[in-house]
């Protein structure tokens, strides 16, 4: 049986079909961007679509070079709102400022680049394309900063076609089809995922994957998130990673851990899903009527060791509370976390000066690590910080190991996240604010 979905789009394809054939014109030495100008001016229907689709498919055969030109096209004045009329309307709106100037004035500012997008949109797979777009234009604006504005248009109308009220959760199991599972494997993007054995594990009984999905993307997961039900708080990560880890009873199972998110699009950077996606994640898993009371992660904190490493001395002798520094020299090794003596000696100083960079240090007003930030605005509070949980080389490179175990406690998440963005207060557990101690 054919879905609906699907019935939609074949007959969207034979529209654009249609209407190509009523674009048999001397077109094949016409620019792009003169397409995109013709664009904007077609009325019909099935041209429009047509063209639409033609933009498409000749945007995504364009070499590297071609696609910068055809971003900066965009700057040219046909596509930018006509200065008179934005004069006038402001002029209006000044004199009488009610809806119906205001309105006007919205009308006027905005840039005909962003009705080319919508326009683009309406091609076949126009979605999946924009997104692309945009993506090849976050490569470009470290060196073309001037493309901004344009972004900025890109980034307003994704957010609007990819809010919350259009995104439907979906459970991964084994038994998804296979094209979004090999999506996972290639999007991973925390904890790599080593193949099919590695993923089959992460899908087991005592496991649960959910991930977003837009109706304009149906194969595209946009983002995902992997969950481990345990008893009680995971403090490690290699043991919810091993191959050869047996499969737990989730009847038994008293805790859910979010150990991997992971945005799938780096068209969509930017367009946040993951708060919304931890909490009703969190709703799914209590409407399964297990036995989970903790809802938590176990998460890494890749800012942690660069912050360090960038402090004045002066600075991280006031933070040390007392402890040695000259300990950390030890730590500058490759294979220090594998001498017991060496560990030990390193290890109450490198916690209390990862607490502090949780807890305390701010950027903005807000925590300066972007993981816990992260978490904070969603409502976790910061409840344990986890001594070589992640032994790996990318773990000791990013935080000397360290990882930390964000709370949601859903009857606190609310009142934390109004907390965080109002005052810039962050909820600690009092095992982490006792790492903050002075030493003596």
């Amino acid at each position: 049986m054919v879905s609906t979905g699907a019935l939609f789009r074949k007959v969207w394809i034979s529209i654009a079909d249609r209407g190509l054939d009523l674009l048999r014109r001397a077109s094949g030495n016409a620019s792009l961007e003169s397409r995109c100008r013709e664009l904007l001016s077609e009325r019909g229907e099935a041209s429009g679509i047509a063209l639409a689709r033609e933009i498409s498919e000749r945007y995504q055969g364009l070499p590297g070079p071609a696609k910068e030109a055809f971003f900066l096209a965009l700057l040219n004045p046909a596509f930018l709102p006509d200065p008179k009329s934005v004069f006038a309307a402001a002029e209006k709106y000044r004199s009488k400022p009610d809806s119906q100037t205001l309105a006007s004035l919205f009308i006027a500012v905005e840039p005909p680049r962003q009705e080319l997008f919508r326009r683009i949109n309406l091609a076949p797979g126009g979605t999946a394309v924009l997104v692309q777009m945009r993506e090849d234009l976050l490569r470009l604006l470290p060196t073309r900063p001037k493309l901004r504005p344009v972004d900025m248009d890109m980034r307003h109308l994704l957010a609007s076609w990819f809010n919350r009220g259009f995104l439907h959760l979906e459970r991964i199991d084994w038994h998804t089809p296979a094209v979004v599972l090999e999506k996972l494997i290639a999007h991973e993007a925390v904890h790599e995922i080593r193949g099919w054995d590695d993923l089959r594990r992460r899908l087991a009984n005592d496991r649960r994957c959910f991930a977003f999905f837009h109706p304009a993307l149906p194969d595209e997961p946009l983002i995902f998130v992997e969950v481990a039900l345990t008893q009680g708080l995971a403090s490690s990560l290699p043991p919810l990673l091993a191959l050869d880890g047996e499969s737990g009873d989730p009847l038994r199972a008293d805790t859910a851990i979010f150990y991997s998110i992971s945005n799938c699009l780096g068209g969509l950077r930017g367009i946040s899903f993951g708060s919304f996606l931890i909490k009703q994640v969190v709703a799914e898993l209590q409407a399964e009527n297990l036995k989970l009371n903790l809802f938590a992660t176990l998460s890494p904190v890749p800012g942690f060791r660069k912050w360090l490493n960038g402090l004045p001395v002066d600075r991280k002798t006031e933070m040390a509370g007392g402890y040695d520094l000259s300990v950390l020299k030890l730590a500058e090794g490759s294979d220090w976390h594998k001498d017991p003596n060496i560990s030990e000696r390193v290890r109450p100083i490198l916690l209390r000066l990862c607490a502090h960079y949780l807890v305390e240090e701010r950027e903005d007003r807000w925590t300066a690590d972007p993981v816990a930030a992260f978490h904070l605005n969603n409502g976790a509070s910061v409840d344990q910080i986890n001594w070589l949980a992640n032994p790996s080389e990318k773990g000791l490179l990013q935080s000397f190991g360290l990882m930390a175990n964000y709370v949601y406690r859903p009857l606190q998440i609310e009142r934390n996240h109004e907390a965080y963005v109002k005052r810039g207060r962050i909820a600690a557990s009092a095992q982490v604010k006792a790492m903050l101690r002075d030493h003596s």
